[in-house]
């Protein structure tokens, strides 16, 4: 389901749907023809009348107020303000579960402020980063951490239309950061990325090489004309990289490997190990269309590995196991995915996933935790970089744009972008950038 669709959990975010940010606030003209319009159509759907109350009485509840004419006192009343913010904090630290003072919490909060802010950054210093400008947050909105605050903002008439939908946006983006942060401290994730890692020095890699310690090599490889698809690869040492003379369609790809031994026999591998960060748990929450992140975040810890050959990858799949045996852990393996070496193609379930990616991906549970492993060849990893339709950056492109995410958090009446036309510049502005 779409977060643009009209059952979206995220409707109160819609600028399309019954809870549009108007050009005045809501509480500025109640009994203006804007308003009783409104009232009109809401009431044609009782779904949305039905999320009309709850999201009301979760408002006043929230203020401490009976109605909503009560909301220009506060806006008005500096002391008010912060008695109702502290009254706030308390009942959000009682929901998110947060153990501590009211200055612990309100800590925790601004954690969460920080990480609503780096979702819009994140998107403004990749995905539209030609379009910055359109989508910087209003000054106001970015300086303000306390919820109180930002919800007044919302029914603030002296605050612009773009500023108070900035407001509810960034509410509402805290909101999906608390719930994650809560799942972290339940899950105790960074004890289990801690633990990955001491497992995957400790009985994983190459003891002959110190923790951290790197091999660099190079990837020269040839891509076709017509998909940019990589058609030869030859791994070369810094010294034979330096002699190379890059020709029409040629790329020089920095790894830098560690290696893992099988018997007598060292295997060099790359290796990306990541924990994702808490705005990229925002933006899968979104694109998944769910507000909670047990049911839509399945890979908070995962690895992707680069090797020479299949066969290698089939060594490394065999180490890993015996690795967790010495460990004192069964390894098992789930949800397996092989395209590496059958002929059918990766059929990915994920909006904007291309069919042509060929990888091995499966999820290793061992000492609690469930791990994501996505393995590839060097000719595999080079088309998920640079192959037209499965480069990783238009499959970012194409994933926030083809979910309504971009829609959803810029609308178009508000930010003036035209998705269909940007979505299309963007995959061309980072083909430029992998072609060039």
């Amino acid at each position: 389901m779409s977060v643009l669709s009209p059952n979206s959990v995220f409707t109160s975010l819609q600028q399309d749907g019954p809870f549009a940010v108007s050009r005045d606030a809501f509480v500025a003209h109640p009994f203006s023809t804007g308003v009783r319009s409104w009232v009109k159509r809401l009431q044609q759907d009782s779904n949305n009348v039905s999320k009309y109350r709850a999201l009301r009485s979760q408002i006043f509840e929230f203020l401490g107020i009976d109605s909503f004419s009560q909301i220009q006192n506060l806006i008005d009343d500096v002391s008010l303000r912060k008695q109702r913010s502290e009254r706030a904090l308390s009942l959000l630290g009682n929901m998110f579960g947060i153990d501590g003072n009211l200055n612990e919490i309100e800590s925790r909060v601004d954690e969460y402020a920080r990480t609503a802010d780096a979702v819009i950054h994140s998107i403004k210093g990749k995905i539209l980063s030609p379009y910055a400008s359109h989508i910087e947050n209003t000054n106001e909105i970015e300086v303000t951490n306390n919820p109180v605050e930002l919800l007044l903002i919302m029914f603030n008439d002296d605050y612009h239309k773009k500023a108070r939908f900035e407001a509810r946006r960034k509410l509402i983006l805290m909101t999906l950061a608390g719930s994650i942060e809560q799942r972290e401290r339940e899950t105790e994730i960074e004890n289990k990325f801690s633990a990955f890692l001491e497992f995957l020095n400790g009985y994983v890699w190459s003891k002959e090489l110190k923790i951290g310690e790197l091999d660099p090599v190079y990837l020269h490889s040839k891509h076709l004309n017509d998909d940019y698809a990589c058609s030869e690869v030859k791994v070369l040492n810094p010294q034979q990289a330096k002699l190379i003379q890059r020709g029409e369609r040629e790329k020089l790809t920095l790894l830098k490997r560690r290696s893992f031994t099988v018997g007598e026999r060292k295997i060099p591998i790359y290796v990306s190990i990541r924990k994702k960060p808490p705005e990229a748990k925002v933006l899968k929450l979104l694109r998944k269309n769910q507000k909670n992140p047990a049911v839509a975040v399945d890979d908070e810890l995962g690895l992707m590995a680069v090797l020479d050959s299949v066969s290698d990858i089939k060594a490394f799949q065999k180490h890993l196991t015996r690795s967790a045996s010495s460990a004192n852990s069964l390894m098992v393996l789930e949800d397996i995915s092989d395209t590496l070496t059958d002929r059918s193609e990766y059929r990915g379930r994920a909006v904007g996933s291309s069919e042509k990616t060929p990888m091995m991906k499966f999820f290793a549970r061992l000492g609690g935790m469930r791990v994501e492993f996505i393995i590839h060849t060097n000719r595999t990893w080079l088309n998920y970089m640079y192959q037209q339709d499965v480069a990783h950056n238009e499959y970012e492109v194409k994933r926030m744009f083809d979910t309504g995410v971009i829609e959803l958090l810029f609308p178009m009446d508000i930010f003036h972008l035209n998705h269909r036309k940007t979505r299309d510049e963007m995959i061309q502005f980072f083909r430029k950038q992998i072609e060039a």
